[in-house]
């Protein structure tokens, strides 16, 4: 617990630690009669409050202990206790206030809401040398000030004549509240209270609004503790324009408009009340002449004269409102009266309107009917100046009836005349939609050509409610594509009083509706066509037409993957060479307009040709150089099939090397080949291979690894015959040249030296002609046998076969030369090789 400032006397911190578990219990001492006291206070949060113990005369308790029971909760809460100058304040109590205690009395200062509760003082009073025990039970209520209010109106600006609403909004303060609003128009003004509307609650109705109930608006909210102004809020009420009044000067009226002198100034002017002011287009003859309220005339012409409107518009509310005068100047009339129909009476009468303007005095017009005489003196009824009209009730007019417009002057002695015959167009209005770029507004244009007067032309919803204004011959809608026109039906009434019932036609703005086929199933590597249409309809939006990929992508034109091809109503999708599974999937078509989209998902199914048929090597064997081999395979069981794939890899030498990885050996092999010759083989490499069989993309089980055979060997006859040949053809060679050297021993006596006189002592002499050449060669061929061995050959040219591999023999070994000694020799024999290769 907290400390006062002033330290307590030590003999009685002891006794009011004791004191205090009876008093923190709410139990009462028992010392004498105890006295209870129970009255109400008020507070107002974030002020002070002082709570007494008793009476404020009477004498300040010795011992006083506060508590505190919140509103709602049964349970005390120890406050504070106090002994004289010794204080003693409970922690916690700061959600209180800054609590003090002071002879006695309680202190909240800066006041908290949530010390609106019950507090109860227990104490003991000093009386007549006694203690007595007292009671004093204070309800406080805490007041909470109100805030400044704000005032939120439903709408800044209204239209006149809708509902508007102001509320005053206080964010905190005790109720009851009170409520009290201001009105103070925009130029300034005395500020009143609005009447009748609810101007003492928080909630100010303007219902519904008007144009006086534009200004300023203040709210007042007070309750007991105090009151608070919110700041001036604007509320605009939006009207008009007002019907125009048209003001001319001079003032000269005339029957049906207004007149003037020619080369006179003439001042039109133009009021229709609006807020926000008018804007204000003057018209003479149809034709935009000028922008502004007042439009001055100077040294009118004669081609000055006609209609003026005045056009006022409310550029907020979109709204116009438009008065129209005739201005007369007096000449001459010129050309000849103008006939025209309209249609009337909610198209139930036709109004034949006859003018030929100008002229003065002012031209006398009326109108003549079919089997009508005419009347030819003045002052007869139906007769007008300048302009004539006549109401002709449509129900008592025949189709293609003629009426005539008579015109006379005194300028003009013979007269002159116009006519119209009313007709109604053949045939029905027709209706169409279309939107706009962007499609941010859909355009609804009903179409109804000819007849006199136009048809009458307007736009209607299905529940009969008018949409825009009427138009003859052509009515144009524009709607703004907000979400909800997508179903929505428009109708399209066309009225003309000649026509006992009025024509229509309809159109309904419908979403795209799309067809296509649901699913799509082709082979890999083939070319998947997905169709999409766009169904026809009565209301043509231009939707736009795009395919979206299984990964949501829309498709675009140029990429490689797919090709679009797009007509009037359909657009189709190419997938090339189609993969599995990557290209399988959902694929979407969408179609867009300016009321809605469409979706429509279409399956593509790429499926994997059957697996082909497994292959078997029935023969692989190398050829006799070892660079090349000859496989041949077989195929098993049943299986459609494209081609056939040889694969080739060098065996592990030694084991611990990794096996070398798979390489094509031959491909596009067709596929009623069942053998193959490859080449390009390294003697010195030992390869395994292995045969695929492939359908179009889809390869089967690789026959088993097998690795080449030694070939036979079938060189001996080979080997033998070229020997033989060879010695045949070196003893013939040898022979001719001998013969040719002995016989020319002048020319060649080096070489006749060298081959017949390389002999130790006793050699021949060198021989002088032919005959003894031929005889010394006859001498050398028969000392042969006697000098080798008994054992050799008969023949020197002749030669043995070669023996089989493998097998040995002692014949292998070639005859030593004539001039060797005999002996045997210990070199192995010499194999020779004769490689062979055939194309087959």
């Amino acid at each position: 617990m907290e400390r006062g400032r002033a330290a307590p006397p030590p003999w009685r911190g002891p006794w009011i630690l004791c004191l205090l578990p009876a008093l923190a219990g709410g139990q009462p001492l028992a010392a004498g009669e105890a006295a209870y006291e129970e009255w109400r206070a008020t507070g107002v949060r974030g002020r002070a409050v002082e709570l007494s113990c008793g009476p404020a005369a009477a004498a300040p308790p010795a011992v006083v202990f506060w508590s505190f029971t919140p509103r709602g909760e049964g349970l005390p809460r120890a406050v504070a206790v106090g002994s004289g100058r010794e204080v003693a304040v409970a922690p916690g109590t700061g959600m209180l206030g800054r609590v003090t205690l002071r002879n006695g009395t309680l202190e909240l200062r800066e006041l908290r809401v949530a010390a609106q509760g019950r507090f109860l003082c227990q104490g003991l009073f000093p009386e007549r040398g006694r203690l007595r025990v007292g009671y004093a039970a204070v309800l406080l209520r805490v007041l909470v000030p109100v805030s400044k209010p704000f005032v939120r109106p439903t709408a800044a600006a209204a239209a006149e004549g809708a509902a508007v609403a102001l509320t005053c909004t206080v964010r905190e303060g005790t109720e009851p509240l009170s409520f009290s609003w201001q009105h103070q128009e925009p130029r300034g003004g005395p500020s009143v209270t609005p009447a009748g509307l609810g101007g003492s609650r928080a909630e100010l109705q303007l219902t519904p609004a008007n144009r006086s109930h534009t200004g300023w608006y203040v709210c007042t909210v007070s309750n007991e503790v105090n009151n608070h102004t919110s700041d001036p809020v604007y509320l605009d009420i939006v009207y008009g324009p007002d019907e125009p009044a048209i003001r001319v000067e001079p003032f000269s009226p005339e029957q049906g408009g207004f007149s003037a002198g020619e080369r006179e100034d003439v001042v039109l002017s133009c009021l229709a009340p609006s807020n926000p002011p008018s804007r204000y287009v003057w018209l003479h003859n149809g034709s935009q002449v000028h922008i502004g309220q007042t439009y001055v005339i100077t040294a009118i012409a004669r081609a000055q004269a006609g209609t003026y409107t005045c056009l006022a518009e409310n550029s907020h509310l979109q709204t116009r409102t438009q008065a129209t005068i005739v201005l007369t100047v007096y000449y001459p009339p010129a050309g000849s009266p103008s006939c025209s129909a309209l249609a009337s009476g909610d198209q139930q009468d036709v109004a034949l309107r006859c003018r030929w303007l100008g002229g003065f005095p002012l031209a006398r017009l009326r109108w003549v009917g079919p089997r009508e005489e005419e009347e030819e003196e003045e002052g007869l009824m139906g007769t007008s100046f300048s302009m004539a009209t006549r109401i002709q009730s449509g129900a008592a007019t025949r189709n293609g009836s003629s009426f005539s417009c008579l015109a006379s002057h005194p300028a003009l002695p013979q007269g002159a005349a116009c006519g119209t015959t009313l007709w109604v167009p053949s045939g029905s209005p027709t209706c169409a939609a279309a939107a706009t770029k962007g499609d941010e507004y859909v355009m609804l244009r009903c179409r109804w050509e000819g007849g006199t007067p136009l048809v009458t032309l307007r736009w209607r919803d299905t529940a009969g409610r008018a949409l825009g204004d009427p138009a003859p011959s052509t009515a144009v809608l524009v709607l703004s594509t907000d979400g909800s026109l997508g179903g929505r039906e428009f109708v399209c009434v066309a009225a003309h009083p000649l026509r006992a019932a009025a024509a229509e036609c309809r159109l309904r703005l419908e979403v795209p509706e799309l067809e296509a086929e649901s699913e799509v199933a082709v082979l890999e590597g083939g070319e998947a066509q997905l169709s999409c249409r766009q169904l026809g309809s009565n209301a043509d939006l231009g939707a736009t037409v795009a395919w979206y990929d299984p990964k949501e992508r829309e498709v675009t034109p140029g990429l490689a993957k797919y090709r679009l091809e797009q007509g009037e109503a359909w657009l189709n999708l190419t997938v090339r060479d189609a993969e599995w599974p990557g290209d399988s999937g959902i694929y979407r078509c969408t179609a867009t307009n300016a009321v809605g989209t469409a979706s429509l998902p279409v399956r593509l199914r790429v499926d994997r040709y059957p697996a082909p048929p497994n292959v078997t090597i029935s023969k692989l064997r190398y050829t006799r150089a070892r660079t090349e081999v000859r496989l041949e395979w077989r195929t098993q069981g049943a299986g459609n099939l494209t081609g056939f794939v040889v694969q080739r890899r060098q065996t592990k030498k030694p084991l611990r090397e990794t096996v070398s990885p798979w390489e094509t050996a031959a491909g596009d092999i067709e596929p009623h080949s069942r053998d193959r010759r490859l080449g390009g083989l390294d003697p010195a490499v030992l390869y395994a291979f292995r045969v695929l069989a492939v359908n179009h993309r889809t390869a089967g089980h690789p026959s088993e690894v097998q690795t080449p055979a030694e070939p036979p060997f079938e060189a001996y006859p080979a080997v033998t015959g070229a020997a033989v040949a060879g010695m045949l053809v070196a003893t013939a060679a040898s022979l001719l040249a001998v013969h040719c050297i002995a016989r020319h021993r002048e020319t060649l006596p080096r070489l006749h030296d060298l081959l017949f006189r390389t002999a130790g002592p006793g050699a021949q002499e060198p021989v002088g002609t032919a005959e003894d050449a031929e005889a010394a060669a006859a001498g050398e061929e028969e000392a042969v046998p006697a000098q080798g061995d008994s054992s050799a050959p008969s023949t020197a040219a002749g030669t043995e076969a070669a023996p089989a591999q493998g097998e040995p023999s002692a014949r292998s070994t070639a005859a030593e030369p004539l001039s060797a000694a005999p002996s045997t020799t210990d070199d192995p024999p010499v194999n020779v090789t004769i490689t062979v290769t055939a194309t087959p």
